[in-house]
């Protein structure tokens, strides 16, 4: 496992800047993010806001926290560890390509430096809240992404979100056998 450099807790755009300047951006530099962006953005999706309860940046019914979030980048697949804000190598190699097929080929998914892949373990909250618990899992989904989204702005990115993918593609590029993928984000610097 590899810790991520510690996420920023304050930074100079406002929530309501970033809310006004979030658009959509299919088109990316070829630059690569920093450890430290890729951290950033993975503790705005999923982070531990306070240790000892294991409270996160998005809400989750019940904390049950279904969540699992991945980071696609040129050096391989990584699975974000919240608790530690770490990162465990997956997949030791470029899937991009292969997630932008599941996705039904949108080549800003292959392009983007960054991938944001979420997905969702439904038992761990429709075990406390049956067949409903899916929907508060997709809320979750939902709460996580815009925290990506509003993150990239303030660190001078772009995100797109994409939910057109063949969910049984994305779970075999995974190997993610009984996680739900959700939603995917890709990330990085926009091409001018």
């Amino acid at each position: 496992m590899e810790a991520l450099p510690p996420p920023d807790t304050s930074g100079d755009v406002s929530v309501e800047q970033a809310l006004v300047r979030r658009r959509s951006v299919r088109s990316f530099s070829d630059s690569t993010l920093s450890r430290k962006q890729t951290g950033q953005i993975l503790f705005a999706a999923q982070g531990v806001t306070q240790p000892g309860t294991g409270y996160r940046t998005a809400p989750s019914a019940g904390a049950t926290y279904p969540l699992e979030t991945y980071a696609f980048t040129p050096e391989g697949v990584y699975k974000y560890a919240p608790a530690e804000h770490a990162i465990e190598l997956v997949k030791n190699r470029d899937l991009r390509k292969e997630l932008s097929a599941a996705a039904l080929g949108q080549r800003f998914v292959r392009n983007a430096p960054l991938v944001v892949v979420v997905t969702a373990v439904n038992r761990r909250t429709t075990q406390r809240y049956g067949g409903r618990g899916v929907r508060y899992v997709h809320m979750e989904a939902g709460h996580a992404a815009q925290n990506i989204h509003l993150q990239a702005v303030a660190l001078g990115l772009g995100s797109v979100p994409v939910g057109a993918f063949d969910d049984d593609e994305v779970r075999e590029v995974l190997d993610c056998k009984g996680e739900e993928p959700l939603y995917i984000v890709p990330v990085g610097f926009p091409a001018h």
